[in-house]
């Protein structure tokens, strides 16, 4: 065993997190579903999101005959709803070629939508007791400081060189406690920010910290300003209720209900008369909302409009609903609040 697996599994039996509810099983559908939640989510965010989750949906069977509509809802708040849209089809995938049995089989186990790598190497660890390396975000900053790997991890080059330390490294056993304490060190000891090195056990190994270069490594991904976009946002309400539409699968926020939309050059009016055949009038502008993505920032106008005349049909990718099983809705983050801040006038 190197030395640094030693005082790594040696630290997280210490220090290491022990009592997150997804470590008190093997059961692999659970490991997958924690995993993907901790994808680019923090550990305290994904608690309660991963609890409500695995209420409703126990097993892959269940999440595989459950609408998208219910997964997204369920899902709502996270953020990178394609997760949840890739996690939906994987189960489906598993019921329909894996007789609704986790595969157990490392390359297999990346075949299925949404897992990569790492993410497969975790489950593979955790479920089944696997010899896999991982290499997160965590994982690459740790790796970067205690080798002094220069460059931004994204780039293939780099990442090739992490993946090749992070196998290298690997100890023939206790590989559980190993990749938990590779989570566990990055997410609270070796912090993107203030790591806390005075009481890190790899000081002596450390090329980072005997360089004096902790606070520059891992280099940083190349910053670009973020372009900036707009777009109104309508608020059709009648009878204590709003009209949702739902957005395509294909990007951002898909699969999701929200508000229908035009560009900031069109009048809502006559553009709801025309394409929805909705007679309206509009009720007093709310404040403008931004939100940002990672690669760009949305100015988002919401426009509310008072239907005044009768409704007619709708295509079946809109519905009405009251402002409440609205807000209860698979709705993005901000379009929810917009609804909140409508509602507490109006409804």
């Amino acid at each position: 065993m190197s030395v640094f697996a030693d005082k790594l599994i040696t630290w997280q039996q210490v220090h290491g997190r022990h009592d997150l509810p997804w470590q008190q099983t093997r059961d692999p559908y659970a490991v997958w579903v924690s995993e993907i939640m901790l994808q680019q989510t923090q550990v305290s965010a994904v608690i309660g999101y991963y609890d409500r989750f695995m209420q409703r949906f126990p097993t892959i069977a269940s999440l595989a005959e459950a609408e998208q509509d219910e997964v997204m809802r369920h899902w709502s708040g996270l953020g990178y709803y394609s997760r949840a849209r890739n996690m939906h089809h994987a189960a489906q995938t598993i019921m329909r070629e894996h007789g609704g049995v986790f595969p157990t089989n490392f390359d297999t186990i990346q075949t299925l939508k949404g897992i990569g790598r790492s993410t497969a190497a975790a489950i593979s660890v955790f479920a089944f007791n696997q010899r896999q390396t991982i290499l997160d975000g965590n994982v690459k900053r740790v790796l970067a400081r205690l080798y002094a790997v220069d460059g931004w991890p994204g780039l293939p080059e780099v990442e090739k060189k992490l993946w090749q330390i992070a196998e290298g490294l690997l100890p023939d056993d206790g590989l559980p406690a190993y990749v938990q304490g590779l989570m566990d060190f990055g997410a609270t000891l070796c912090t993107r920010s203030k790591p806390r090195c005075d009481g890190c056990p790899m000081q002596s190994q450390c090329q980072a910290y005997q360089q004096q270069r902790v606070a520059q490594l891992p280099a940083s991904k190349p910053r670009k300003a973020l372009p900036e976009k707009q777009v109104t946002m309508l608020m059709i309400v009648d009878a204590g209720e709003i009209l949702l539409e739902r957005r395509p699968n294909q990007g951002i926020w898909g699969g999701l209900w929200s508000l229908p939309e035009l560009s900031p050059t069109q009048i809502a009016v006559p553009h709801v008369q025309d394409s929805l055949g909705l007679e309206t009038e509009t009720l007093e502008v709310l404040p403008v909302l931004w939100h940002t993505f990672t690669h760009f920032k949305l100015e988002i106008t919401p426009q509310p409009l008072q239907l005044t005349g009768r409704r007619p049909a709708l295509p079946p990718n809109m519905q009405w609903l009251t402002l409440s099983d609205a807000i209860a809705a698979a709705l993005p983050t901000p379009v929810r609040t917009l609804i909140k801040a409508f509602k507490s006038p109006y409804g």
